[in-house]
């Protein structure tokens, strides 16, 4: 027998059929990235059920130096669950490990396997009383695994941080099928350090997580969306500080969006309308919120906050929404702009993130640099201003082929863009991860220290390569290959 078919039947035996496929068709929606950027091959997909089960295929694929590819719900921006071309590498999909395993209100903690789909722990908790405060536009599928190995971020991370900030514990499989029991939730942990962590961002690289135990908030007792319209990226940053300064505890989303992406969004999304009548070459979508029954009417307070704002001339208009269905709607049409900015014609995507107060002038300053350097271009940055994070895209001039292009332009203009973000102190990957869509930025613009101590985590951890080769660990100078 080959030794490839010994191994895909070891591995057939300890998961069973109903885990198991090795035909192209059934895993075909499973090859190619979200965004369509990358499409690899697999000699099989594997689906554990359990930790064990997964244990033991890390066990057999380390043995026999078989890459990994660990993926969730396939929902990433950068192509950090994609196998390679090479056909050589198996598929390991964690959807079938969906569980709960508890829900401790009283603690505010959940663990979860790592096949739990976002909007599925969001509506378990609610049922207990408690919410998970993290989302995002593709929570529909986004699964726990994912969310935790990409360090996600989406919009609340304003008042209740990243993954990272989330994780109070992570069960994982080492690539010899050892497995990392760090689940406990514990408040004090001085025995060096914080493994966990290593798991957070670290893209399949190291090991599978496979459950995770997360912190959880109370449920809100209500909530007002506000959408407001500002003249400029300095405006929409003063009226932060503003909201900031006066409901720090309260204020939970505070998103900028620029006329051009809500004009894309009221043209290819049925169903949504502009809040407000007029132009204005700025938006700025507002969340205040309460959790505690004696906290402040969050109605009234953002009233007065816009009001007040008015008054300074903070704002040029405003508008509170007046039912639950119009805040969703509101929303809607930030959860929407990814979607109609892709049916709006090609545009390189970029996930960055600058320090807080620089982000208005990185704004003003990166997107002329831009514009005027590739004619016909136009830059639409947009989100969480109130944490320094924007997606920073440049549109294609009208009329270009797409593929031709992003061929032609993409290695030059995404270069200029991360050196400019390096120039301002920020990040070339906010939230997003590295995957192989970034790998090669990464070693360009990182340091020797950095490239250093992730290279050594890396060979320190997985020795032979197996887990997610190709993704996030920039290559060492004279290295070839995954």
């Amino acid at each position: 027998m080959p030794k490839i078919a010994k191994w895909l039947e070891q591995m057939r035996s300890v998961i069973g059929t109903k885990g198991f496929t090795s035909a192209g068709d059934d895993m075909a929606p499973w090859l190619t990235d979200w965004r369509g950027r990358y499409t690899g091959a697999a000699v099989a997909m594997i689906s554990p059920a359990s930790t064990q089960e997964t244990a033991e295929i890390l066990r057999i694929a380390n043995e026999n130096g078989v890459a990994i590819v660990p993926q969730g719900g396939n929902s990433g921006m950068v192509g950090g669950a994609t196998p390679d071309i090479s056909g050589q590498s198996v598929l390991l999909s964690l959807r079938r490990m969906n569980r709960i395993r508890a829900i401790e209100p009283e603690d505010q903690l959940v663990v979860c396997e790592a096949g739990v789909i976002l909007q599925n722990l969001h509506e378990a908790l609610a049922a207990d009383g408690q919410r998970f405060p993290l989302t995002l536009g593709g929570k529909g599928s986004a699964t726990v695994g994912g969310l935790v190995s990409t360090n996600a971020g989406g919009t609340q991370v304003l008042r209740h941080g990243t993954m990272r900030s989330l994780v109070a514990g992570i069960e994982a499989v080492l690539p010899d099928g050892s497995i990392f029991e760090g689940l406990a939730a514990l408040k004090k942990d001085n025995r060096g350090y914080d493994l966990k962590q290593l798991f957070v961002g670290g893209e399949g690289t190291l090991g599978v997580v496979t459950a995770a135990t997360l912190k959880t908030v109370p449920a809100l007792v209500d909530r007002c969306v506000s959408w407001a319209a500002v003249d400029s990226t300095d405006a929409a940053y003063q009226l932060f500080r503003y909201l900031n300064s006066r409901t720090p505890q309260s204020l939970e989303g505070f998103e900028i969006i620029p006329e051009t992406c809500l004009n894309s969004v009221l043209r290819y999304i049925p169903g949504t309308r502009s809040p407000l009548e007029g132009k204005h070459r700025w938006h700025v979508l507002i969340e205040i919120v309460r959790d505690q029954p004696d906290a402040q009417d969050p109605r009234s307070v953002t009233e007065n906050l816009l009001a007040d704002a008015m008054e300074r001339d903070l704002i040029e208009d405003a508008t509170l929404a007046t039912s639950e269905q119009q805040a969703e709607d509101f929303w809607k049409i930030r959860d929407s702009i990814a979607e109609a900015e892709r049916a709006n014609g090609p545009a390189l995507q970029h996930d960055i993130s600058v320090p807080v107060p620089g982000m208005a002038r990185f704004i003003n300053e990166a997107s002329p640099v831009i514009e005027a350097r590739f004619p016909g271009t136009k830059v639409a940055a947009f989100g969480h201003m109130g944490d320094g994070n924007v997606h920073f895209h440049v549109k294609a001039p009208t009329g270009v082929q797409a593929q031709e292009w992003m061929r032609d332009f993409g290695k030059q203009i995404t270069p200029l863009v991360h050196d400019l973000v390096i120039a301002a102190g920020g990040s070339i990957s906010a939230e997003h991860g590295i995957g192989q869509n970034k790998r090669a930025e990464l070693g360009r613009l990182s340091s020797d220290a950095r490239l250093s101590m992730l290279r050594a985590i890396k060979t320190a951890i997985d020795p032979k390569n197996i887990m997610n080769p190709g993704k996030l660990v920039p290559l060492a100078s004279g290295q070839s290959g995954s």
